[in-house]
C-alpha cells in the first residue's frame, strides 16, 4: 500500500477574539474528560463537541463546523478508519489529528490513517502516572499539532518574496558568508516531521537505483512507527532502506532511518563511517532531532553535505543547517505549496539558509543535479 497524497492546505488565520474549534472522537468517557480538561485550558482553542464513535462524530461535524477533530482509531460502531474515509468524502478541508497507541498494532493503523489523508497523529501514551501527569503530556503533545495548522494573532512574520523554483534564495543581509567553491557531495541529510511519511513515501521513488551516496534520515516519530516506515518505504525504491541500529554502515545508495526515542549520529571508522546512537536529552522537544544529525554529519563531512529540509512543525535543523551551510554544504528547502507544514523548511527559507526551494516533486531532481 502507498504511503497516500499529501493534503496541501495552507494555514488557515484565527483573528483576534476568535479560537480553533475542536471535535473530541473517542469512545472512552475517561479519555474525552482528560482531551477536554488539557485543551480548554488553552486560551486559543475551544472544545465545540464531542462523540462517541464515527457515526456519531460524522452527524456533528455539521451542526458544530469544527477546525480540528481528534479522532481515535479503535471505537464500535464506526472506527476512526472509516470515519476519516467518510470525512475526506464529505469534508476533504477538515483537518484531522488521529489519536493512537504506541504499538504495532497502533502503528500499523497511524500508517493506515496517513495514507487515507489524516494530517497528523498523536499517540497514547500508557502508564504516565497521575492525571496531573496525564494533562501535561497530552497538552505537551496535543496543543502543537492542533496549533500547527493555524496562523495564530500576532504570530505572523514577514518572508522572503516568493521565489521560482529550483532558484537560489538571498541570504539574510546582516548574516556574513565565506564564499566557497562548489563541493563534491558525498551525503544526503534530509530532516522531516508533519507530513514526512507521505512527503518520504513520494520522493523515494525518485531514486535511481544506483545512487551514488548515503542518505540518512530523521523523521520525527516514536519507536515501532520508525521501523515500519522504513519498511513501508522499502517497498518503493531500489534504494537500500533501513531503520538504522548502532553501528549501521553509512554506504551509498542505502537510506538509514532514524530510529524513535535515540539521537542518530556518524563517526568515521577503520574503513568507514557508522552509525551511532543515544539518548542523550531532547533537542527542540525532539528525540530524533534534526539538529543533532546535522551537526554530527557536518562533524564528519564538513560541507560536502546536501541537506534537505521538507516539511515539519517548529525549527528542528536550524541550527544544524547554519552549521553546514557555514562549511559550504548545499541546502535544499522543500516550498510553502507542497508543504503540510512550513515550520521546518520556512524557518531555514525565512533565515536565508536555502540555496534552492522547490516543490516536493523537484527535491529528488535538484539532488541529482548536484550529484
Amino acid at each position: 500500500m502507498g504511503l497516500g497524497a499529501l493534503r496541501r492546505m495552507s494555514r488557515k488565520t484565527i483573528r483576534s477574539g476568535s479560537r480553533i474549534r475542536v471535535l473530541i472522537v473517542d469512545d472512552s468517557v475517561v479519555i474525552r474528560r482528560l482531551v477536554r480538561l488539557a485543551l480548554e485550558e488553552d486560551p486559543v482553542i475551544e472544545v465545540a463537541g464531542a462523540a462517541a464513535n464515527g457515526a456519531i462524530a460524522l452527524s456533528k461535524i455539521p451542526q458544530v463546523n469544527p477546525d480540528v477533530i481528534t479522532l481515535d482509531i479503535e471505537m464500535p460502531e464506526m472506527d476512526g478508519l472509516e470515519a476519516l474515509r467518510r470525512i475526506r468524502k464529505q469534508y476533504p478541508a477538515q483537518r484531522v489529528i488521529m489519536f493512537s497507541t504506541l504499538t504495532e498494532r497502533g502503528a500499523e493503523a497511524t500508517f493506515e490513517a496517513l495514507a487515507l489523508g489524516a494530517d497528523d497523529y498523536v499517540g497514547k501514551a500508557a502508564n504516565v502516572g497521575s492525571l496531573d501527569r496525564s494533562m501535561a503530556k497530552l497538552r505537551e503533545e496535543l496543543l502543537p499539532k492542533i496549533k500547527q495548522f493555524f496562523e495564530l494573532p500576532g504570530e505572523r512574520v514577514a518572508r522572503p518574496a516568493p521565489n521560482k523554483p529550483g532558484t537560489a534564495v538571498p541570504p539574510a543581509a546582516a548574516r556574513p558568508r565565506v564564499s566557497y567553491p562548489p563541493i563534491q557531495p558525498k551525503v544526503v541529510a534530509i530532516g522531516v516531521s508533519t507530513g514526512g511519511p507521505t512527503a518520504l513515501g513520494e520522493i523515494v521513488t525518485q531514486f535511481p537505483r544506483h545512487f551514488p551516496l548515503p542518505v540518512l534520515v530523521v523523521q520525527h516519530m516514536p519507536p515501532t512507527f520508525t521501523r515500519l516506515l522504513a519498511e513501508r518505504l522499502q517497498t518503493r525504491t531500489e534504494l537500500r532502506v533501513e531503520e538504522a541500529k548502532e553501528g549501521s554502515a553509512v554506504e551509498e545508495g542505502k537510506m538509514l532511518i532514524a530510529p524513535g526515542n535515540y539521537h542518530m549520529r556518524i563517526r568515521k571508522t577503520g574503513d568507514g563511517v557508522a552509525v551511532y546512537l543515544d539518548q542523550a536529552p531532547r533537542e527542540n522537544s525532539c528525540r530524533p532531532a534534526v539538529d543533532v544529525m546535522f551537526r554530527s554529519v557536518e562533524e564528519v563531512y564538513g560541507g560536502a553535505v546536501i541537506s534537505v529540509m521538507l516539511t515539519g512543525m517548529g525549527h528542528d535543523g536550524l541550527r544544524g543547517v547554519e552549521a553546514l551551510k557555514s562549511r559550504g554544504g548545499f541546502v535544499i528547502a522543500q516550498d510553502e505549496a507542497s508543504s503540510v507544514v512550513w515550520g521546518m523548511p520556512g524557518s531555514v527559507v525565512n533565515a536565508g539558509l536555502a540555496d534552492a526551494v522547490v516543490p516536493l516533486d523537484r527535491v529528488v531532481p535538484e539532488i541529482l543535479r548536484h550529484v
